[in-house]
């Protein structure tokens, strides 16, 4: 059998014109219909209306272009059939209307360090994950994920039922990608972890995930060149592609590897290490970074080694930002949806954490800096949470949260939102689908009380997400699985 070729992203800088004009559209490949879904989704729905009109909105369309006031978008049978200003698109006959003054309407996120298991404790060896199959579904799209790659799993034939349950309409949840077991090396912390040290082990490894539907894989920190090397090529072989968080290699090293994405911004990078050995993990000084030049060669050769060779880089500022002081707390849903007991715990060592002051501000504030020098130099820029730090990172309130992040990076607010939407959609090759509200794509909408321009803290106020054109009550899915985040 012939392999496939590898798959290749679009090309970064292509413009992305919003059409304002009624079109009809026929419908996406595999939309989900509101007939479609089970009782248990339908419960958690605001409208069985398949025809309707979001009038009045601001909107900031995901194409990173100026918001619009006074704007409504039409959608019918899933997909987005109309956007203009509201006098012009008018009443469409037969439509349902859904008032949007002060209201913000934006793309559904598209996530991608995004994971389906949670630290529930610890045991001899460290962080103990169980997988939550029940509570993270639904928690993400109550958050305004509508497309989500897992980034790494550590329990693949759940993380690939769950996909099923959700396209299936068993469930509700976005879209996933699932990413395969980790490409790691002898010693990984995670006993479910693979210990891969040959070539033909990362090859057999590839293959034998791709066989069960993994769209692609994440090495981590331990893995050597050689065998990341042979990882990559047999999942591009396969039209598959490899990120990473990366120790035991340097981003640069991995750039020429041939690897696709990088993650957790450049928090991971060791390319500055002192005494950095090839295929030896050695951490990077907090005072590295911070005596790092953004304008010097040394930072500037790396980046531009990512640019040349089309590597994205996720940032993962949720899990950052805990390490340094000052910083908020989780807010109020997020630490009601964790299982009383384990909440107890992470709030103590977040509030340790925050005593013993880990890293200085000006740490958080280098690593952002580094982030929007890569944006600023051309790179692809995309997002995640990574719910898998200390506990206080819970999925929905976590991807809320990294748009204000983006924001306080420097980005503006149509730049951040472009990050989770489009630049997603881009990474993924699914942008003539889903990352921007325009004509003829899925009706994957984000409708949020307030204006997000001037309040940051509009995210937090999600009033409606819409997947393939269903309206989802965003409070009532939250308020589904408090409590039961770290049970399951």
């Amino acid at each position: 059998m012939v392999a496939p070729p590898r798959r290749r992203r679009t090309a970064w800088s292509a413009s992305f014109a919003l059409v304002s004009a009624l079109v009809l559209a026929s419908a996406p490949a595999s939309a989900q219909s509101f007939q479609e879904l089970s009782p248990q989704v339908r419960a958690f729905t605001a409208s069985d209306a398949t025809h309707f009109i979001l009038r009045d909105v601001t909107l900031i369309d995901g194409t990173g272009a100026p918001a619009r006031t006074g704007m409504s978008v039409v959608v019918r049978d899933g997909v987005i059939e109309a956007v203009g200003p509201a006098d012009q698109v008018g009443e469409p006959e037969g439509a349902e209307v859904v008032e949007g003054a002060g209201h913000t309407l934006i793309p559904g996120l598209v996530m991608l360090h995004e994971h389906l298991f949670y630290p529930s404790g610890r045991d001899w060896r460290g962080a103990r994950y169980n997988t939550h199959e029940l509570s993270f579904p639904p928690l993400y799209l109550a958050g305004g994920v509508t497309t989500m790659r897992t980034g790494g799993s550590v329990d693949p034939y759940t993380d690939l039922g769950v996909r099923d349950d959700v396209a299936a309409g068993r469930i509700p949840g976005p879209r996933i990608d699932v990413t395969g077991p980790y490409l790691e090396g002898p010693g990984g912390f995670i006993r479910a972890f693979p210990e891969l040290t040959t070539p033909q082990e990362a090859r057999d490894h590839v293959d034998f995930w791709m066989d069960r539907g993994v769209t692609s894989f994440k090495a981590y920190n331990l893995i050597t060149r050689e065998v990341l090397g042979a990882a990559i090529d047999a999942a591009h072989a396969r039209g598959a592609e490899v990120t990473g968080h990366l120790c035991s290699i340097t981003y640069a090293e991995a750039a020429e590897l041939g690897i696709d994405n990088l993650e957790h911004g450049f928090f991971a990078a060791t390319d500055w290490s002192p005494g950095k050995e090839p295929d030896q993990c050695v951490g990077t000084p907090t005072s590295v970074f911070l005596e790092l030049e953004l304008d010097g060669r040394p930072f500037l050769d790396v980046v531009d080694a990512l640019v040349e060779h089309e590597v994205a880089l996720t940032s993962t500022l949720n899990v950052v930002e805990r390490s340094v002081p000052g910083r908020p707390l989780p807010p109020d849903g997020a630490q009601a949806a964790i299982e009383p007991a384990l909440r107890a715990d992470v709030m103590a060592s977040v509030a340790a954490g925050a005593a013993g002051q880990r890293r200085p501000a000006a740490w958080l504030e280098k690593i952002m800096a580094m982030e929007k020098a890569f944006y600023d130099r051309g790179g692809l820029l995309v997002a995640g949470i990574d719910p898998t730090g200390a506990g206080d990172v819970v999925p929905g309130y976590g991807n809320q949260r990294t748009i204000q992040l983006l924001l306080e990076m420097g980005l503006s607010v149509e730049e951040a939102v472009r990050v989770v939407t489009l630049n997603g959609a881009t990474y993924l090759e699914r942008a003539d689908e889903v990352g921007t509200v325009e004509v003829g794509k899925r009706a994957d909408l984000v409708l949020m009380s307030g204006d997000l321009r001037s309040d940051p803290e509009t995210v937090r106020r999600m009033r409606l997400v819409f997947k393939d054109g269903v309206a989802y009550d965003s409070p009532a899915l939250f308020e589904s699985v408090r409590g039961t985040v770290g049970i399951r």
